[in-house]
């Protein structure tokens, strides 16, 4: 996670050594018509650390509080900390996004991956781990 510039971007992370902030390019993939999308992340908090969107192609769906809304590219979304959110590709398109973190969000995503209780229980205390809180799983 040394890497001040890299291109492209995809499947890489963006950060500096002793940073506080990363960014990473993903890929959601879209849901079939007529079904449920699939949440990216469970809805949760994070105490301390806010975190960005900037979508670059098809559409992200976000719950900001009890607040629903959609970005299509070139659109953005913030969320304060402190605020439960969670988001998911709502279309059959996949969409690539732009996610702008702190180094804690990345090193809790890093951990979430890494995990070999994905009980809502063990989520629970790795989200505490990092100054977060799992709301639903």
């Amino acid at each position: 996670m040394n890497k001040a510039i890299t291109s492209p971007l995809a499947g890489h992370l963006l950060a500096t050594e002793g940073a506080n902030l990363v960014m990473a390019e993903w890929i959601a993939e879209g849901c079939a018509e007529g079904t449920e999308p699939m949440r990216i992340a469970p809805l949760h908090i994070h105490r301390e650390d806010d975190e960005a969107w900037y979508v670059l192609e098809g559409t992200l769906g976000f719950q900001i509080g009890d607040q629903i809304v959609e970005a299509s590219a070139g659109g953005a979304v913030m969320v304060p900390r402190g605020t439960a959110h969670t988001y998911w590709n709502p279309k059959a398109e996949p969409a690539r996004y732009l996610l702008i973190m702190t180094t804690r969000i990345n090193e809790l995503i890093q951990a979430i991956h890494a995990a070999s209780d994905r009980s809502a229980e063990g989520l629970r205390k790795l989200f505490e781990q990092y100054q977060s809180e799992l709301v639903d799983w």
